[in-house]
């Protein structure tokens, strides 16, 4: 993978060319809007890319081409406060300003749409200020020759994947249940495709599926701490969590299923932490609501029972995010999410058996951004 510079100072890039890429997507008869992401626009990125898009996007400004209310393609600039690693050399640099993700529908492609796209975000970027653009983590090389026959951008910085798999992650699970999402990472790191060393399972039942997986897998520690109430305070128990998980040493903590509110001592200690929540999350964490693709929104139904409160709500989406945790219940950042649409008069069972997928390749996803930004 490379990283490609653009110089900024280029005519292609003046103010002038800003509104003649402009006038050329409002010729291809599509509408241009450009300033910060909204609410449709997130989910649509979601919805048709999925990855981490829809955050990056949500950090930065946008160039947009659309067709009514479908959205054509896409370019971001100068998002703030990105973390991935490959941003830290030439995209920490004073007066330089990072492009993208840039994406067009495949029905889109081949139009207008996409070069216009790419000169008005470059502009954007000059206009805001920067002299230099810089074009992160491109992997395919016929994109490269793209972005240096369209902007005369030039290789400044390469690295290999590979790099993020030399060490692994000293890695504690907490499961509660029956632990499919535990499965899909325990079948990623054995394929090589998660660079984790689960080395303990946590669960509060002893029944849980989750025990079983962990056998299978060889995982060495498996810790079984069912709460009794009877004779065990909260805080006692709380304590004994904290206690077992110091011992098992982890660089990353993994709540797949858990079903108990962790203490503000833990959430400080462990605060490399991730959590798979079946809804479709907003960015802001702020919100209760949140846009879906095509429009509209609905409630971003936080808590234990997030399908079972969308279908009694009548909602036409649910979907799934990997999130970090913090002391506010499903409202850490997001790392990656993705939603799911509805089937009218659909059931629980059915909704849940079609979100497992998704929720897996959301979790994997989520864990591997947190590796890109270590």
């Amino acid at each position: 993978m490379v990283n490609l510079l653009v110089d900024l100072d280029d005519e292609r890039f003046s103010f002038d060319a800003l509104g003649q890429a402009r006038r050329a997507i409002e010729a291809a008869e599509f509408q241009y809007e450009r300033g910060p992401a909204s609410d449709s626009l997130l989910a649509w990125l979601d919805d048709a890319f999925g990855g981490t898009w829809s955050s990056e996007a949500f950090a930065g400004n946008n160039v947009v081409a659309k067709v009514g209310n479908t959205y054509a393609g896409f370019a971001t600039y100068a998002p703030q406060g990105l973390r991935f690693s490959w941003l830290r050399g030439y995209g920490a640099r004073d007066g330089v300003g990072i492009f993208g993700p840039f994406g067009v529908d495949p029905q889109f492609r081949g139009s207008a749409i996409g070069p216009n796209l790419l000169i008005a975000a470059l502009a954007s970027l000059r206009e805001a200020g920067y002299a230099q653009a810089l074009i992160p983590a491109v992997g395919e090389e016929k994109l490269v020759e793209y972005y240096v026959k369209r902007s005369g951008a030039r290789v400044v910085e390469r690295f290999e994947k590979a790099q993020w798999q030399r060490r692994k992650w000293r890695t504690t699970v907490f499961a509660s249940g029956n632990g499919s999402n535990f499965q899909a990472v325990l079948d990623a790191v054995a394929s090589g495709r998660l660079p984790l060393d689960v080395t303990a399972l946590v669960t509060n039942n002893a029944s849980a599926y989750a025990i079983e997986r962990a056998r299978a897998s060889h995982v060495p520690s498996i810790l079984t701490l069912p709460w009794n109430r009877a004779s065990v305070t909260r805080a006692e128990y709380d304590a004994l969590l904290h206690a077992e998980v110091v011992r098992s040493e982890p660089d990353l903590v993994l709540l797949l299923g858990w079903m108990h509110l962790l203490d503000a001592g833990f959430v400080a200690q462990f605060s490399e932490m991730i959590n798979i929540h079946p809804a479709f999350l907003p960015l802001d964490q702020s919100r209760d609501r949140v846009g879906v693709p095509g429009g509209g929104d609905i409630a971003a139904y936080r808590g234990a029972r997030a399908v079972r409160d969308a279908l009694a709500d009548g909602s036409s989406w649910i979907g799934a995010s990997s999130h970090q945790v913090t002391l506010d219940a499903d409202r850490g950042p997001v790392l990656v999410r993705k939603p799911l649409a509805v089937v009218p008069g659909e059931e629980e069972a059915s909704v849940i058996e079609r979100l497992h997928p998704i929720e897996h390749r959301v979790l994997t996803g989520g864990i591997m951004r947190w590796v890109f930004e270590r």
